[in-house]
């Protein structure tokens, strides 16, 4: 698994949100955005990841900064997910694992002690030019956005 470096060019990507409308990297381009990758929609961890970037969403649209949350989920999957915690922000589907691979957020990883290949929990804050400004992998979900916040407030 090759992991990302700060300086790094961002991967392009083309992935379906909840609705099924394509966001691409192309679309995104010219803003600073948050990609964070997550292996389940309404799992115990990814839960608490979502609900704190959509908690700190006013402060990093304030600072100019979109979120982008992307699991192997599929649409019917994040539309439920975005409605039962009232997230904001999208959620892009990546069943093939391509666009994680690509940011080495998928791979092999140790799970409950065991080697198992499955979505590495990793964040990237790409900035308005399409390089890699931050890069996390293997955060801890319980404080990580304002973590991001905080580093985004520098």
């Amino acid at each position: 698994m090759t992991r990302l470096e700060v300086g790094a060019t961002a991967p392009p990507f083309s992935l379906p949100n909840h609705d099924g409308e394509l966001v691409t990297s192309h679309s995104l381009s010219g803003q600073r955005f948050v990609l964070y990758f997550y292996p389940a929609d309404d799992t115990p961890g990814c839960t608490v990841e979502a609900c704190g970037f959509n908690d700190e969403l006013k402060e990093l649209r304030r600072l100019g900064v979109r979120v982008v949350g992307v699991s192997p989920d599929d649409g019917a999957s994040h539309r439920a997910f975005r409605a039962k915690y009232a997230l904001g922000f999208d959620l892009l589907s990546d069943p093939a694992t391509t666009t994680m691979a690509a940011y080495g957020a998928y791979g092999e990883k140790m799970l409950y002690g065991k080697q198992v290949v499955g979505v590495i929990r990793s964040t990237f804050v790409v900035g308005p030019t399409g390089l890699i400004e931050h890069a996390w992998y293997g955060p801890r979900t319980k404080g990580h956005a304002e973590r991001v916040r905080a580093v985004l407030e520098g």
